[in-house]
């Protein structure tokens, strides 16, 4: 079993930061994937950057620039810095790590930029 504990959501006001966390525990395999995905109300979940074990990282289009993805693993943790944050980045983000060719998520936490 995997477990993953997010924390770091909540309301931010536009142009403002949040900085999201996920520890990552249980039967993790070798090399693994982390990073985060984002579910907005009416829209299908989608990526918002990942990290590989050497720290290669992937972002989505709309969010280059403005969020850093980092990871930490002798603590198994990744970390979402997020700067000038927009309404439309509004969702559930969750967490996910890829390992042993599952992927597994976290229970998700909910971000609100609005004024």
């Amino acid at each position: 079993q995997v477990q993953l504990v997010e924390s770091g959501g909540g309301l931010v006001q536009p142009g403002g930061s949040l900085r999201l966390s996920c520890a990552a525990s249980g039967n993790i395999f070798g090399g693994y994937v982390m990073g985060w995905y984002r579910q907005a109300p009416g829209n299908q979940r989608r990526l918002v950057a990942d990290i590989t074990p050497s720290g290669r990282t992937n972002y989505a289009d709309s969010v280059k620039g403005r969020f850093t993805l980092s990871r930490d693993n002798a603590k198994k943790t990744v970390y979402l810095q997020m700067n000038s944050l927009k309404p439309e980045d509004t969702a559930v983000y969750y967490c996910y790590v890829r390992t042993g060719g599952l992927n597994y998520w976290g229970q998700g936490t909910q971000i609100t930029v609005s004024s």
